[in-house]
């Protein structure tokens, strides 16, 4: 059986590193890597720390679930080997941000511990800033924006997480977002805090 990583032949070191990246751009690139169920707020305080981030100067990219099973894994479904297929994709594109200088924001349910820690060992647990976008079910049941919720009760949604799949408490986050007992701008702030020591050079 050929080998085919045989005929594979990185260039990273004849191209421009990560660290003149960052200096070129003034910052120091990191995965910000927000979980939680969906309804939780992840994608809304990925856009408003964006917007603050932006106005700051700082270079981000948002990666948002529904964006990513669009374009990229629109081959993936919702089988356990999808989804690890799903963070995997994920996680090597957010490295590629990350050695280009690039403050990656990630919303993604990302529901067990084994999933999470594929991505943090694949982008480095130095780069990886685990945020647990924390509402208990029933809130993120009365927000159902996208009517998810609401379809899965009802079983048009097969495997879904916090109905008919199970969310896996996270363990080794950096900080816990209470979206049921803060205001969005209370939630981005306790995000901020804790983000800018480690992205400003």
């Amino acid at each position: 059986m050929t080998n085919h990583n045989e005929n594979i032949f990185p260039v990273f070191h004849e191209i421009h590193g990560r660290t003149e990246k960052e200096t070129l751009l003034k910052q120091r690139s990191k995965v910000i890597w927000l979980t939680g169920l969906s309804g939780s707020g992840k994608t809304t305080i990925a856009k408003h720390l964006e917007e603050i981030l932006f106005g700051k100067g700082f270079l981000t990219q948002i990666l948002d679930g529904d964006n990513i099973r669009s374009g990229i894994n629109n081959n993936l479904g919702f089988s356990d080997a999808d989804r690890f297929e799903n963070i995997r994709r994920i996680a090597e594109v957010s490295k590629l941000f990350v050695n280009c200088g690039v403050i990656t924001i990630n919303c993604f349910i990302s529901p067990t511990e084994e999933m999470r820690d594929l991505a943090r060992k694949i982008i480095g647990s130095d780069d990886f800033i685990e945020i647990y976008v924390n509402a208990p079910l029933r809130v993120c049941e009365e927000r159902d924006v996208k009517g998810l919720y609401s379809k899965a009760r009802r079983g048009e949604i097969k495997e879904f997480t916090g109905i008919s799949s199970p969310f896996e408490t996270p363990e080794n986050i950096d900080i816990e977002i209470r979206t049921d007992l803060l205001t969005i701008e209370e939630s981005v702030k306790q995000v901020l805090d804790m983000i800018l020591p480690r992205i400003i050079c």
